[in-house]
């Protein structure tokens, strides 16, 4: 399934955005009691869809078991303001063998060996793959009309 686009990048501009990023998505979860979540978490675009990792009892996981469908920006905090936002379905998989949680400690760490990444691999078999199926996707950039704004990259 193809997501449906909007803004000025292009499906190829998204792509690269999001592989290259090293900003947590922000990802938008609806609650039992009908109120949204939004939480920030490590992910990897891979095949068209967002993924992330997060554990087998986490709030995250009981919510998104509860509703599939989800919100997600990937977005820096400071100007030049520009970003991909979206919409789509959550599925939930054991991490099994998956080489995400470690893709993810290489590519926010550079590299596995910390405390944190000890940590998260040494309960690797309670971890749930989280993949993300955009339905929508949106683009924006204010860069150029930004351009003198201090944080320009």
């Amino acid at each position: 399934m193809t997501a449906s686009l909007s803004g000025p990048w292009q499906l190829p501009q998204i792509e690269a955005f999001l592989s290259r990023s090293k900003i947590p998505m922000r990802l938008a979860c609806v609650g039992k009691d009908g109120f949204p979540r939004v939480v920030s978490v490590w992910f990897r675009y891979t095949d068209g869809c967002l993924q992330c990792v997060t554990h087998q009892e986490s709030h995250l996981a009981k919510t998104l078991q509860n509703n599939a469908r989800v919100g997600f920006e990937v977005a820096p905090n400071d100007p030049p303001y520009h970003g991909v936002r979206g919409r789509g379905t959550a599925a939930l998989t054991p991490l099994g063998s998956d080489t995400a949680l470690e893709d993810l400690l290489e590519h926010y760490l550079g590299g596995q060996d910390s405390r944190v990444g000890n940590w998260l691999l040494s309960r690797k078999e309670e971890e749930l793959l989280v993949t993300i199926q955009p339905l929508r996707l949106f683009s924006w950039d204010y860069r150029e009309r930004m351009a003198d704004v201090a944080g320009t990259d």
